[in-house]
């Protein structure tokens, strides 16, 4: 099944540079799991507090990212997502992220997050109403 690919802005800020002068690798993730959060209320209608409040939460079971080419401060940079597999208790998520000034590819990766219950720590099985609004 294809699913809808989303799109976010962000823009790199002063305490994302490193000791190289360019973006820390870690804030590459920060940079997905901001546009997931942003995207679970724009693009699926379902905000990460209307998530939790039904008693579900994410955890990152595995994060892959190939790093292509540095990013540096100031740049904006777009962040594409979308669904690439749903599964039982489990959701894959692929990312790019690309500059905006001239489109190419800084890194590109993906994550696979469990469903867990909020009460209980264990891993849930990705309610229907869930799987159906992942599936646009």
């Amino acid at each position: 099944m294809a699913y809808t690919t989303f799109e976010s802005e962000v823009t790199v800020r002063p305490d994302d540079i490193d000791m190289n002068n360019h973006v820390h690798n870690a804030r590459y993730l920060d940079y997905v799991l901001a546009a997931r959060y942003e995207q679970m209320e724009k693009c699926y209608g379902m905000s990460m507090e209307k998530f939790t409040a039904r008693g579900f939460g994410w955890v990152v079971n595995t994060c892959f990212i190939k790093f292509k080419r540095p990013l540096v401060m100031g740049e904006t940079v777009r962040v594409r997502t979308c669904i690439g597999e749903v599964a039982d208790t489990h959701a894959r998520v692929d990312f790019q992220i690309l500059r905006k000034s001239n489109g190419k590819l800084s890194a590109d990766g993906y994550f696979d997050y469990t469903l867990i219950s909020t009460a209980t720590g264990r891993a849930e099985r990705l309610p229907q109403d869930v799987i159906d609004m992942y599936s646009i």
